[in-house]
């Protein structure tokens, strides 16, 4: 635990430093840096049949995801902020908004479409997002990766995971400054100034070694490198066991997107680059792999998760198992954590349109802005294949409780 008068050091810190700096910070992407809309955020009301592809989805498949957040809100006080921003945060930022929604959800018969749609345009209202003069989003995916490893160190598995360190500080700076909300740092204590945590080559080099906090061993670095950008994986034991893992904590490091550093210095194309062709090159280049790695130093910290069923997936940051196809990572200082949102965009496989009902329920460190989204797409090869190659356009729609501020 951080020593006593951590919080308010933290707080001064803050205050100090972070007032103009954390607003300069800009979103990375796996594949690179995209060209970013600016100005106002706004939010234009419309009417379900303006929906792209509303007639065509089937609701029924999204109330599952959805019913999971209502339960999660439902146990928060009515007046917990769960994020957004201008008018997301005044009619859907505090969990006791859904309340009303939520209660006429869980009347819902399981597999009715009719009547799942009929309680969707009844109780929420679509609004699309926009950003000054545009209303393109970005969509990315991500998956549940499948990697082997052990529970203790052997001469094929010598690559940790560790465990949160007991000296990480985290802090939402949204705790200190309202208009910094989901806006957050991490670091550590020493002689009484809070200081960047180590980065990735420090970690991998041993900052962290003596400390006891493995919790599993990979066969492969390069697993465990991708396993912590999807934030979550199953580890497939030798007696054929599997370990699920999630997301217990990140250094605070920025997110720097190693396929951009790979096509900066020409070893790939820049519309080339997929998870799949950066995992081909990093194979292919085994002396220059953990160089290229260390470039992003951002590096993840897990805890196993006991108890979970197959058919689940890995809790997101609302605290509820993300569904394959229905859950979506989003930025909390602009999207209310829990909020549906609809997404139109088109498949990353086969270029069809995707056009669904989904459910705010992750962030990440790179889902950053009100345009920028990360589709779940679940576990095993097809997810896989899908969450390596997405990177497609399109415009994103956030559904808000009908009763208005």
């Amino acid at each position: 635990m951080p020593a006593v008068g951590t919080h308010q050091m933290v707080k001064s810190f803050l205050l100090l430093f972070f007032k103009k700096e954390a607003l300069a910070w800009f979103p990375l992407f796996l594949a690179g840096c995209a060209v970013q809309p600016v100005g106002p955020v706004s939010l234009s009301k419309i009417e379900f049949s303006a929906l792209p592809g509303w007639g065509a989805d089937h609701p029924s498949q999204a109330m599952p995801a959805l019913l999971a957040s209502c339960a999660r809100l439902d146990a928060l006080p009515a007046d917990q902020s769960v994020g957004g921003s201008g008018d997301a945060a005044a009619r859907g930022g505090q969990a006791g908004q859904w309340r009303p929604a939520c209660h006429d959800a869980s009347q819902v018969p399981a597999g009715d479409d009719a009547a799942a749609r009929a309680f969707i345009e009844h109780d929420l209202v679509p609004w699309r997002i926009s950003q000054g003069d545009s209303s393109q989003a970005l969509f990315t995916g991500y998956f549940e990766p499948e990697v082997s490893g052990s529970r203790v160190r052997s001469a094929a598995d010598q690559t940790p995971l560790y465990a949160r360190p007991a000296d990480l500080v985290q802090a939402d700076l949204g705790d200190f400054k309202p208009d910094l909300t989901g806006t957050r740092i991490a670091g550590r204590v020493e002689d009484g100034r809070l200081l960047p945590y180590f980065d990735r080559a420090q970690i991998v080099g041993g900052a962290l070694s003596r400390r006891r906090l493995e919790i599993a061993w990979l066969a492969d670095p390069v697993d465990a490198f991708f396993l912590q950008i999807q934030g979550a994986g199953r580890i497939r034991l030798a007696d054929g066991r599997i370990m699920r893992v999630g997301y217990a904590g990140q250094n605070g490091r920025p997110y720097v997107a190693i396929g951009k550093l790979l096509a900066d210095r020409g070893e790939l194309p820049l519309d080339g680059i997929s998870m799949q062709s950066i995992r081909a090159w990093l194979a292919a280049h085994p002396a220059d792999a953990a160089g290229v790695m260390d470039g992003n130093p951002s590096y993840v910290f897990f805890h196993e998760l006991p108890g979970l069923r197959a058919d689940d997936g890995p809790p997101g940051a609302l605290g509820v198992s993300l569904v394959p196809g229905r859950s979506v990572a989003i930025d909390r200082a602009f999207v209310p954590l829990g909020a549906p949102i609809w997404v139109d965009t088109t498949d990353p496989l086969d270029g069809g349109a995707f056009q669904r009902l989904m459910s705010a329920q992750d962030i990440g460190g790179a889902i950053k802005g009100p345009l920028r989204a990360d589709i779940f797409y679940g576990w095993g090869a097809d997810a896989e294949a899908r969450a390596g190659k997405a990177r497609q356009s399109g415009e994103m729609f956030v559904l808000l409780p009908a009763g208005g501020a």
